[in-house]
């Protein structure tokens, strides 16, 4: 995207906030006694689109762009480090580097009679140790030396490989000598049963390894298995798919050399295309941790020059990736690669128009076919891209299931059992030298982990309102770059601070913010990111997997916008002691690694119903898109809850309302503190 025309985006959406001098509303109607305080919390400060605005910028800042090309040496160079770091610094990470090493097997099972000219034959693969993929081979019933074949992927349809299309397709390779294999996606067909779910690869990704990889040995085990066919040819090894099935094509390609024709349909488009067009942002797959870092899908599409490219899209898409706006980026990417390398014919794009809407379709299906007639059997003059005529083969979804393993894995058992051992860190110390050694260690860990940040404020008063009881100060806080809604609520000459947090916003907490302004504290209410006012408007948890793909943290920047705001009410008030409070199990993680970050500032921490474990998201299968802070990279790897409220002591935890497992994990807080010299029990005796 322009920088001009992302500034003119960025700018419509700040100025939909409220900006300027400090309102005074003394001549406003004083509110009762009994709703000021929520009347105060519920009042606009930023505005509905502020976050939006800013999370925008900070991933179109991030996003990386082409390389100035010099030289064919000097892309492939460019090129293979981008490779080399998406599978290693992406992909395969922790865990995920050893699944890659194993050996995956092939169980061929029964074969069925197709129609004239072919069979399919039903078999299933590991993806990775024991996860079991359903597959059919579409194969020709006569076959003369070595042969094409193809990879066929599919999307978000519920009937996975058993799409009419699908099948289609493939019934029309078999039938022009080609081996078609046909394999199932992970939450389709075969797997929708809520345990292969894409966002559960998140939960993998909070145990430290990469989840993105089960969806990338998926389709690299699937050439595996077509590349050891005895007739298959290695020069001529096609992949195609639709929407998600498109984004599949692009990423397997770019990164499997193997693949020498790509044909992705109506399934990705730059990053940067994406925060301009919120229809074409990507779900957890799409948008995988880091790999914003280290390319984007535009270097994606250039990687594949000088190989056989089509890039199909709807140029009435009703879903995603319109061709009018997610085409012209990848071209004007990709084609001066492909000029260098003197092969601009290998590069080529369609626009189907009828029907124009998220297809593959016949006109799509046979700009498939003439690419590949053009690629793979060149000066064939049998050779036809005209479809043939293959519905009345179409099977049954119950026809076409594969037989699964009874012990098989999914996405949840997999993330269950990688969370079992976790953290690494063992007992705490029991010595002084050695708790004060693990702490400052694991700080430095968790600063790393959540990728934190030490910011800068600056705070403006927006307006001021005086109750019959209370007062309230409405502050924007500008935290980095990031703007924080705060209310500022006292009652009289108080003594203390308390910074206030809710799951669901400042809005939803007027009984806390009584309680504490009853005990002689001034209240500081706050929205971090992606809580109650700060939240993002549209798309919300798309943008939050967006902030992560380009390297940064949602949960780092909620704890590092509670400390900033911690060290502002402490440099304005010097003499007060400061309080993190929370209600709820996102804000709660917050605080606790907001105060394990910030010693000088925080004082203690009061938490409300916090998680007793992050393995509870793993558990009940958490959906990412309810709290996505919480499924921070590699967290759970070094950190569960009770070890960040470890970092906290010697300074006072108390836990009010905690479930059973915050119970047990967190009552153990105890010996702890003696280890500290302390005597404090974090669990209160007491509701409050």
């Amino acid at each position: 995207m322009p920088r001009s025309l992302g500034s003119l985006i960025l700018a419509g959406l700040l100025l939909a906030s409220p900006l300027g001098a400090t309102e005074v509303l003394a001549d406003d109607p004083k509110p009762s006694t009994n709703d000021f305080v929520s009347k105060a919390l519920a009042r606009e400060i930023i505005g509905p689109r502020q976050t939006l605005a800013e999370t925008i910028r900070e991933c179109e800042s991030a996003i990386p762009r082409m390389p100035e090309l010099k030289s064919v040496g000097a892309w492939e160079k460019e090129a293979e480090m981008m490779r080399s770091d998406a599978l290693t610094h992406v992909i395969f990470r922790g865990e995920a580097s050893t699944w890659c090493k194993a050996k995956g097997k092939v169980e061929w099972l029964d074969t069925l009679e197709g129609g004239p000219g072919y069979r399919i034959r039903k078999l299933r693969y590991e993806a990775l140790p024991g996860l079991w993929i359903p597959a059919l081979l579409y194969e020709p019933e006569s076959m003369t030396g070595k042969v094409p074949v193809v990879l066929n992927v599919n999307g978000h349809d519920a009937n996975g490989k058993a799409a009419d299309y699908k099948q289609v397709r493939c019934i029309n390779l078999a039938k022009r000598g080609m081996l078609a294999l046909n394999i199932e996606w992970f939450g389709m067909g075969q797997f929708r049963d809520g345990n292969f779910r894409h966002d559960l690869i998140n939960h993998i990704d909070l145990c430290g390894a990469g989840g993105i990889a089960t969806h990338y040995l998926t389709m690299s085990r699937g050439l595996d298995l077509l590349l050891a066919l005895d007739q298959a040819d290695p020069e001529r090894v096609a992949v195609t798919g639709l929407s998600g099935g498109g984004w599949q094509t692009i990423f397997i390609s770019a990164f499997d050399k193997r693949v020498t024709l790509t044909n992705p349909v109506a399934g990705y488009s730059s990053f940067l295309t994406r925060i301009q067009h919120f229809s074409d942002l990507g779900d957890a797959e799409q948008t995988p941790c880091d790999l914003a870092t280290v390319t984007d899908y535009a270097h994606m599409t250039a990687m594949m020059a000088p190989r056989a490219t089509l890039l199909t899209f709807n140029a009435k898409d009703n879903c995603c990736f319109a061709a009018g706006h997610a085409l012209p980026p990848l071209l004007d990417a990709a084609a001066p690669v492909f000029r260098l390398y003197g092969q601009e014919p290998r590069l080529r794009s369609h626009v189907n128009t009828d029907p124009g809407t998220h297809n593959y379709l016949r006109d799509n299906r046979e700009a498939f076919y003439g690419m590949v007639g053009d690629t793979f059997f060149k000066g064939d003059a049998a050779y036809s891209a005209k479809e043939i005529s293959a519905d009345a083969e179409i099977k049954p979804a119950e026809t076409l299931n594969v037989a699964l393993p009874g012990d098989q894995v999914s996405l949840h058992s997999l993330a269950l059992s990688l969370s079992k051992p976790l953290p690494n860190q063992g007992e705490l110390p029991v010595s002084p030298d050695a708790a004060r050694a693990w702490r400052d260690s694991g700080r430095k860990r968790l600063r790393d982990v959540v990728r934190a940040r030490q910011y800068e404020t600056k705070a403006r008063s927006t307006a001021r309102e005086q109750g019959h009881e209370f007062q309230a100060t409405f502050w924007r806080v500008e935290v980095g770059d990031w703007s924080v809604p705060v209310v500022e609520l006292t009652k009289g000459n108080p003594s203390k601070t308390v910074i206030l947090l809710a799951d669901d916003g400042r809005q939803t907490s007027p009984d806390e913010a009584r309680k504490w302004l009853s005990a002689n504290y001034r209240v500081l209410a706050v929205d971090p990111f992606y809580v109650g006012e700060a939240k993002v408007a549209e798309r919300d948890y798309l943008f939050a997997l967006m902030l992560s793909t380009v390297g940064n943290r949602p949960l780092g920047v909620q704890a590092s916008q509670l400390a900033a705001i911690a060290r502002w009410a402490k440099t304005e008030r010097p003499a007060e002691t400061v309080t993190l409070a929370s209600s709820g199990p996102r804000t709660g993680t917050m605080a606790l690694v907001a105060a394990a970050l910030e010693e000088a500032a925080i004082d203690d921490v009061v938490l409300r119903a916090p998680l007793g474990s992050l393995k509870e998201l793993i558990e009940t299968k958490q959906e990412y898109r309810l709290s996505p802070e919480l499924f921070c990279f590699g967290l759970l790897q070094e950190f569960d809850v009770a070890q960040l409220a470890a970092l906290v002591v010697p300074r006072k935890v108390t836990i009010h309302e905690p479930n059973e497992r915050a119970r047990k994990e967190l009552g153990e807080l105890g010996a702890w503190y003696k280890t500290w010299g302390a005597d404090w029990e974090p669990l209160a005796s007491k509701a409050e």
